[in-house]
């Protein structure tokens, strides 16, 4: 069954527009696990619009399910990592001045770079998954720079899937298949809703997780985050 780990982010977001400590991020993070989230996900970024290094020290010790760490793999980055020693670690090679995360890994171009960082996060016991577009070459050089999983980046399927759901699904067939050749797990992660989430896994049933945090914070303004949860849970069954 895949599994749902919740990015929590968002939260820091709201709580950082006003400083203070409200809404209490770490406390979001426990009840998403007691709501039945099967995870919890962050990305700190350097400038901390969101997520803080504070924030990961304190979940590390909070944190029951799985913890993942994503981010740019830079020197502060790696050694934050380290120190928390999540579950699992998700490399994404996002720039200092973007929004949100828009492409995966070039693997082969990077190959050299990703190797001993790989290396570095699996010697401490995390497991490391790598950021890839849906391209079956992508998750072939993952695999050579020794990642345990790829992380499929949805936003592209996400994106078509409203007008024309087979051929979203069909850009993504030779990459998810090309990891369960190669014997990589598989996450995925980027504007998975509501609506687009079971057939995902419908095609794609051997996907292991899936990260999910906007679309889920702003349908839990609506819904809650129990319900919400709930609901995000029930596309995965």
């Amino acid at each position: 069954m895949t599994r749902l780990s919740v990015n929590i982010n968002k939260v820091a977001t709201l709580r950082n527009a006003r400083g203070g400590n409200l809404p209490d991020v770490e406390r979001f993070a426990v009840d998403c696990e007691r709501f039945g989230a099967q995870g919890i996900t962050v990305h700190p970024r350097p400038d901390e619009r969101h997520i803080t290094r504070k924030d990961v020290l304190l979940l590390k010790d909070l944190v029951s399910t799985e913890f993942n760490i994503e981010g740019n793999p830079r020197p502060d980055f790696v050694e934050l990592v380290l120190q928390a020693s999540p579950a699992q670690v998700t490399l994404v090679p996002d720039a200092l001045e973007q929004i949100t995360s828009n492409h995966g890994w070039d693997t082969r171009t990077h190959l050299s770079a990703l190797r001993p960082i790989v290396a570095t996060f699996r010697q401490a016991g995390i497991r490391v998954s790598i950021f890839v577009d849906a391209d079956p070459q992508m998750v072939e050089y993952a695999r050579e720079a020794g990642a345990d999983r790829v992380e499929l980046y949805t936003g592209p399927y996400a994106e078509r899937y409203p007008h024309d759901p087979q051929a979203a699904l069909a850009m993504y067939r030779p990459a998810a298949e090309k990891a369960r050749e190669l014997g990589l797990g598989l996450n995925a992660g980027h504007d998975l809703n509501l609506l687009n989430l079971r057939p995902f896994l419908q095609a794609f049933p051997w996907v292991d997780e899936v990260s999910i945090g906007h679309a889920l914070i702003s349908d839990a303004l609506y819904l809650g985050i129990e319900e919400t949860i709930r609901q995000y849970r029930a596309c995965l069954n």
